[in-house]
């Protein structure tokens, strides 16, 4: 069994509110959930309105699966347009740990 995690540092546009900002990070957390079945949440930064940090998990019984999907995952979060990605930080733990 193979466990995979990311958390992307956020830097969000030019937002007024939190209820602005939830606007901008549930579609992301919503669409990594659906496209990648990952378990995936705001996890930090939450009274924050221009900063947040998504993360995300995934079991597999496959490394190379779980490295591959948290490449697309990774990607999906870089390429929207409304957030700047700071940092990504991934962690794996497989049986050897």
């Amino acid at each position: 069994m193979y466990v995979g995690t990311l958390s992307f540092d956020l830097l969000l546009g030019d937002l007024r509110s939190l209820k602005e900002k939830r606007s901008v990070v549930r579609p992301i957390v919503a669409e990594l959930q659906r496209k990648y079945a990952v378990s995936a949440a705001e996890v930090d930064h939450m009274d924050l309105h221009r900063r947040a940090v998504v993360g995300l998990a995934l079991v597999s019984g496959d490394a190379g699966h779980l490295s591959e999907v948290l490449d697309r995952c990774e990607r999906l979060v870089a390429a929207r347009p409304e957030v700047e990605l700071l940092s990504v930080r991934r962690r794996f733990h497989g049986e050897d740990d």
